[in-house]
């Protein structure tokens, strides 16, 4: 079917050949008069499939040339190609989406004029940079407009992974109402130590506090603060029994761990959604959390916590995601700022 190339598109000019275009895959937009005009993207994909032949002055424009002007017209290109054809060969009706995505996407059996969008798609190359404020804006956008959003990672090879992003709400089921009283525990380097075996027990019964390790429970930094913060731990130090302030405390645990007040942030944040917090250093991560007595049940979670200004590479978000699903968890980004801490997640998904 011939196609005539204009300075930014491609014209079916007649009716007949334009209706059969548009019917079979909702391809290009119809034209007063009949005709139908199609974007670079759609024109590329119906002549690689030899349902197209595209003309210029009477003489056919050749693959090469076409993508040439394509790649001319709109930035990363070859990115957002791969991601359309991809979609488009799975069986999915795919527009482009003007300023604040590069597609939208309806279900399977709809179209644009029966049904609404399903997805919006952002078409990413694995080179870019992953940067968490774009990344929130993203998804409040979509959210806002009641559409799931997939991004599209294309890596080096020209292969594609999907994400579904979104936000997440953890909340679990442990009750800290009934408090204890402040445990008397030690400072040793960058441990604290809990001898008294009725503190410990309170600790360990009443939120899961810290391990047992023989006769000692020992508390990681973190937890030793939150408690502290909450007047129910009085730390000392173990050569002197010199009282440790907060203040002083947190300050020491600065140089030890100089996220430590990021880290402090969200996990004091998932405390409050009734989570059991642990380390997630054998997972590479901050934390694992649990919605309820960790003796009992598997972690569901594995949290990373981010700066408000954090840009990493894709590969580094590929590798987290990756992680977290091969020991069967979901991840989530603690997105934390100064008075809040939002999270965020992100699932592999085939679409």
């Amino acid at each position: 079917m011939p196609g005539e190339l204009a300075k930014d598109c491609v014209i079916i000019r007649d009716p007949t050949e334009a209706s059969q275009i548009y019917n079979k895959g909702y391809y290009g937009y119809p034209m007063s008069g009949g005709g139908l005009e199609l974007e670079f993207l759609e024109a590329l994909f119906l002549v690689e499939s030899s349902r197209l032949e595209i003309l210029s002055e009477g003489k056919p424009v050749s693959l090469p040339k076409l993508m040439s002007l394509a790649a001319s017209d709109r930035r990363d290109f070859e990115i957002k190609y791969i991601v359309y054809r991809d979609l488009r060969q799975r069986g999915y009706i795919v527009k482009t989406a003007g300023d604040d995505f590069d597609f939208r996407v309806f279900p399977r059996g709809g179209s644009p004029t029966t049904t609404p969008t399903k997805n919006w798609v952002a078409a990413i190359s694995e080179r870019a940079i992953f940067d968490m404020s774009a990344f929130v804006e993203d998804i409040d956008r979509a959210e806002r407009t009641r559409k799931e959003l997939l991004l599209a990672v294309v890596d080096e090879e020209g292969d594609l992974t999907y994400y579904r992003a979104d936000r997440a709400n953890p909340v679990g089921k442990l009750n800290e109402d009934h408090l204890n009283d402040a445990v008397e525990s030690h400072l040793l380097e960058d441990r604290v130590l809990v001898f008294d075996e009725a503190g410990a027990e309170q600790l360990t019964k009443n939120g899961h506090y810290g391990k047992q390790l023989g006769k000692v429970l020992q508390l990681s930094l973190i937890e030793a603060a939150y408690l502290m913060e909450n007047n129910r731990l009085n730390v000392s130090t173990l050569a002197t029994s010199r009282n440790v302030p907060l203040p002083r405390f947190r300050k020491r645990a600065l140089k030890f761990q100089s996220d430590f007040e990021l880290r402090l942030n969200a996990y004091r944040d998932l405390r409050s959604r009734g989570m059991v917090v642990k380390t997630g250093f054998k997972y590479g991560t901050h934390f694992r959390v649990y919605e309820d007595n960790p003796n009992k049940i598997h972690a569901r979670f594995l949290v990373h916590c981010l700066p408000e200004d954090h840009t990493t590479t894709w590969p580094e978000m590929s590798r987290a995601v990756r992680l977290a699903h091969g020991v069967r968890k979901e991840i989530l980004f603690a997105w934390t700022r100064s008075k809040s801490t939002e999270y965020l997640r992100l699932v592999r998904v085939r679409p």
